[in-house]
């Protein structure tokens, strides 16, 4: 009843957003959510997480992987879509441990059962089946950075092509880069360009099929890192939704 109560006034809140009336009906219940943390609240409106859900195409029933779930800012909203009928695999680096035991909390609430954890060396998942969304929010620029573990992309990529289910979604949010970002300056800047992105997603057999601009800021610097206290959480970010060919 309490999660109803709240839904209804974050319903109430949007009642006059021509764009929020156009998202599925079980988005705003999960945003409503009244376990979420309160941090997590907080950040919704740097975040937009309805139209990020929408975008990424979540629904009840679906299979997720979701990699580097970093605390469930996105895993308890998914969890709550897919529902009792679906599945989230949360994908973590055994090297963060902070990440690791809070991801082992997230798991260990209650109504999470449809949440599963998978801890492996970093840039290494294992999925027990395929799934129907592959999902990376803000973290595949940390797939080129040395410190954490050197990763081969174009064998990466593969594995996510091969873990999803013929048209299934990959999907990635990052933060972006200015053209010609090195390695070096992504480990510093943790940014990455949306071109190579979309050049390495590509190359291993994904079809690029829609691109989100809700979080779109021109004004950032993008020479500046990600933690800069005058740009963090304000930073110029891209979701990409690519597919894979049901043939």
């Amino acid at each position: 009843m309490k999660k109803a109560i709240v839904a209804a006034v974050f319903l109430a809140g949007f009642a006059f957003s021509p764009a929020f009336a156009a998202l599925p009906a079980y988005v705003a219940p999960a945003i409503a959510d009244a376990s979420r943390p309160k941090d997590d609240v907080a950040s919704d409106a740097l975040r937009d997480p309805a139209d990020t859900l929408a975008f990424a195409g979540v629904k009840p029933g679906m299979v997720v992987g979701e990699l580097f779930p970093g605390g469930g800012y996105f895993t308890r909203m998914i969890s709550d879509i897919v529902g009792p009928e679906g599945k989230v695999y949360g994908l973590e680096n055994a090297g963060w441990k902070e990440s690791v035991d809070i991801d082992r909390k997230l798991v260990a609430e209650p109504g999470r059962t449809n949440v599963v954890l998978d801890v492996e060396p970093f840039g290494q998942f294992k999925l027990p089946e395929k799934v129907d969304l592959f999902w990376i929010t803000q973290n595949y620029h940390d797939l080129k950075i040395a410190k954490y573990g050197v990763v081969d992309m174009a064998a990466f990529n593969r594995h996510v092509y091969d873990s999803l289910k013929p048209g299934g979604v990959y999907f990635i949010l990052d933060h972006q880069a200015n053209p010609g970002t090195t390695l070096e300056q992504i480990a510093v800047l943790h940014r990455i360009e949306k071109a190579q992105v979309i050049k390495e997603v590509t190359a291993a057999g994904f079809k690029l099929v829609a691109e989100g601009k809700f979080l779109n800021r021109p004004a950032d610097d993008h020479t500046k890192t990600i933690f800069d206290p005058a740009i963090r959480g304000k930073t110029d970010q891209y979701m990409l939704k690519f597919v894979k060919p049901e043939a």
